[in-house]
């Protein structure tokens, strides 16, 4: 059965810019089996809008939830916002998907690179290519990846940077793997009103929150539930990589 990993980001990439309340870029996703994304997910999130909204047209935007404006200006009002916050975590909660993330502290990893700092982009990129390839496993065109259409400028970069993938694989992953595990990668306006791409950005700004340090809200702990773990439902480095890693601290004598 095919996969989908659908993807959405947090932060600017750009390294030439780094914003001192959030220098953290964020690229995070939601793997979930096609036919149920297709499916019972499409049908759950239309529902759950109908409900709140009274149409299902309305596509769900973190930043526009947060600052209250577009077609959430309602949730001004804490008797709206309130219940429709509960009821959004508990759609998330009881939905089935896995969360992979990377997040890059950007100014931590341009001091460490300096000029040999990698793209953060094409970094979290190959991370959560490498962890969606793992999760398919030795199946031929058993995923593909969804992401949404932003400018023609770093659509162009998102594109090159699934070519180099195609071409030079990542550390742990080879390139003939790659192409034989995922079908491709496509990327989707957001009018398309996409079920998982909407997930997918509710997703990725709690995990920046908690990266920050900042206090973790109900959502978190969702996204802390769904992330990918191994055996021992560790997430961390399986689920979630935070880059760059903290550095071993020299013994003292």
């Amino acid at each position: 059965m095919a996969k989908i990993l659908f993807l959405d980001e947090s932060g600017d990439h750009n390294l030439a810019i780094i914003d001192p309340q959030y220098p953290l870029f964020v690229l995070g996703g939601v793997i979930i089996e096609q036919i149920y994304a297709e499916g019972q997910l499409e049908g759950e999130l239309r529902q759950f809008k109908r409900k709140w909204f009274g149409t299902d047209a309305i596509i769900l935007h973190t930043a526009d939830m947060v600052r209250n404006r577009g077609d959430f200006e309602q949730m001004k009002d804490p008797n709206f916002r309130e219940p429709f916050v509960r009821d959004l975590n508990a759609l998330m909660r009881r939905l089935e998907y896995m969360v992979v993330a990377c997040a890059i502290r950007k100014d931590e990893h341009l001091t460490r690179y300096g000029v040999a700092a990698l793209d953060p982009y094409f970094l979290s990129l190959d991370i959560l290519v490498e962890r969606f390839c793992f999760e398919i496993g030795a199946v031929s065109g058993g995923g593909v990846i969804v992401a949404e259409c932003r400018d023609p400028v770093l659509d162009r970069e998102l594109d090159v940077a699934w070519l180099n993938l195609k071409v030079q694989g990542t550390r742990y992953m080879s390139a003939q793997q790659i192409t034989r595990r995922i079908i491709g990668l496509n990327l989707r306006a957001k009018t398309d009103n996409i079920a998982g791409l909407q997930l997918a950005d509710l997703v990725v700004s709690p995990i920046g929150r908690h990266v920050l340090g900042k206090p973790d809200h109900e959502d978190y702990k969702i996204v802390e539930s769904k992330f990918r773990t191994d055996w021992r439902g560790v997430y961390d480095g399986f689920g979630l990589v935070i880059l760059p890693k903290k550095q071993p601290t020299p013994a003292t004598q």
